[in-house]
């Protein structure tokens, strides 16, 4: 990650994170939110600030709670 932002930097690891445990593919996971492919790699990397909108579908595709994609510290882990 490399974004001077860490809400970037978190949001951009946990979705990797939750992609890798569904087993998918940045492609998969583009489609599935009907994104493009680079855009989720921009994403992951924390190239990009992405729009609520886009956090939603990313979100949905993966299953999990937005909440879940902007928790700092916890690798995509939920915690009690």
């Amino acid at each position: 990650m490399i974004s001077k932002h860490k809400i970037l930097n978190v949001f951009g690891e946990n979705v990797r994170h939750y992609r890798r445990k569904l087993d998918i593919s940045q492609e998969e996971l583009a489609d599935r939110a009907e994104l493009h492919r680079t855009y989720i790699g921009m994403i992951e990397r924390a190239e990009k600030n992405i729009t609520l909108i886009n956090m939603e579908k990313i979100a949905n595709a993966l299953k999990v709670k937005i909440e879940d994609l902007l928790k700092p510290n916890n690798n995509g882990k939920k915690t009690n």
